[in-house]
């Protein structure tokens, strides 16, 4: 296909495609999927070779929010059953995120619930980002705690933090529908006060709330301009209890479709597959590593994940590798630029990822569940989304 040739060429010069283009992915046949996955690999390889990086989340206080995010299943009035737990004690969250770097994670992501930390809490987060620094040599840790106020960004880079995360979710003309207690410019703003502190931003979205092909080719050319270093592409997960409950609308081709567009518009970023790659992309996870170049571990905020041996044991059937410790996940153009896409005039895409929480926090993910019967071709797979109730928060081990 002359447009498959003609990405591939500008994602090897870090040339940003037109919003044409990149429509033009999403609106292929599944006849075409595996020359979009093909084509978008060449780019992905290009710029992070074969190497897969691992990040664990560790969901420092769960629920009791008082946004009213309809994807999410930590919002105000949530009926969603999910653990609700106050702060985590810093030795807590160290013992917790030594689950995921003894997998084989390089970078903790530390998640609040909530619209934003106070002062108190900024305090609270640099003590646990101390004890997973003392204890663990060489660690990235990201932080997710939701719109931040002036100076709290940099007082998260004082106490040790690489990294922050927050997602822009959809398109700015469509936010309104999903969050009405915070606006589509908050979130740009605290994007901006990262990258002003000199934390790596990162900032995503989430597909599948009923968007269009322009709602998320937007978001995606919204997330270039903000220039983050790592943009991690969430898949709605519909839980019971939530406003999007019924909002079954992915199948794993129109996902791979999507992460393929991602990494046409952002080549030379860290592409993540966050929340729902289990639930929505179900067998067909190892042509995704094809796109993408990270991964969460294990678990997710609320909801169950993938077993962590599970996980790598389908990076390496796929040809993979797990990115080592001393490795740097970036292109050196990136690194040497101190972060910012160097991609394009005017644009750039995605930082070091965590998942997004606190206000806004992400959608869950999915679990290895039970064998089952087989649904119907387009059936809602409600059988592949559980309620975490394990690891962070309680007394049973966790999944890494």
């Amino acid at each position: 296909m002359d447009l498959l040739n003609t990405l591939v060429d500008k994602g090897l010069r870090r040339e940003l495609p037109t919003r044409e283009e990149a429509l033009a992915v999403l609106a292929t046949s599944d006849d075409e999927l595996l020359d979009v996955v093909a084509a978008a690999g060449k780019v992905r390889r290009h710029w992070f070779g074969r190497r897969v990086k691992l990040n664990y989340l560790v969901n420092l206080k769960s629920g009791l929010c008082p946004e009213d995010c309809s994807y999410c299943s930590q919002r105000l009035g949530s009926s969603t059953g999910i653990l609700k737990y106050t702060w985590l004690k810093p030795e807590q969250a160290s013992q917790a995120a030594a689950a995921g770097l003894a997998g084989g994670a390089k970078r903790v992501c530390l998640v609040a619930s909530g619209r934003g930390p106070t002062d108190r809490d900024v305090d609270r987060v640099a003590g646990t980002i101390k004890a997973i620094k003392e204890q663990n040599e060489g660690v990235e840790v990201c932080a997710c705690l939701g719109l931040l106020s002036d100076g709290q960004a940099e007082r998260l880079r004082e106490a040790g933090a690489d990294a922050y995360n927050h997602n822009l979710n959809t398109s700015e003309s469509t936010y309104g529908d999903i969050t009405t207690t915070h606006t589509y410019a908050d979130r740009v703003d605290t994007v901006n006060k990262a990258h002003a502190a000199g934390l790596s931003a990162c900032s995503g979205l989430i597909a599948g709330m009923g968007e269009s092909d322009e709602d998320l080719v937007d978001v995606v050319y919204s997330l270039r301009e903000l220039d983050p270093d790592s943009v991690p592409v969430n898949f709605l997960i519909p839980v019971e209890g939530t406003p999007l409950a019924k909002e079954w609308n992915l199948t794993p081709q129109r996902c791979l479709r999507i992460l393929a567009m991602v990494r046409f518009v952002c080549p030379d970023v860290e592409v993540r597959i966050a929340g729902g790659r289990e639930v929505h992309l179900r067998t067909m996870q190892p042509l995704a590593l094809h796109l993408a170049n990270s991964i969460f571990l294990g678990d997710y905020l609320t909801t169950e994940g993938q077993a962590g041996k599970a996980d790598l044991e389908m990076i390496a059937d796929a040809g993979f590798e797990v990115e080592g410790a001393g490795e740097v996940t970036l292109p050196e153009h990136r690194v040497t630029a101190g972060g910012g896409c160097g991609s394009h005039e005017g644009g750039g895409c995605g930082s070091e990822a965590a998942e997004s929480a606190g206000c806004g926090s992400h959608a869950g993910g999915g679990v290895c569940g039970t064998a089952a019967p087989a649904p119907a071709v387009g059936e809602p797979r409600t059988d592949l989304v559980a309620v975490r109730r394990r690891g962070a928060g309680t007394d049973l081990a966790p999944n890494a």
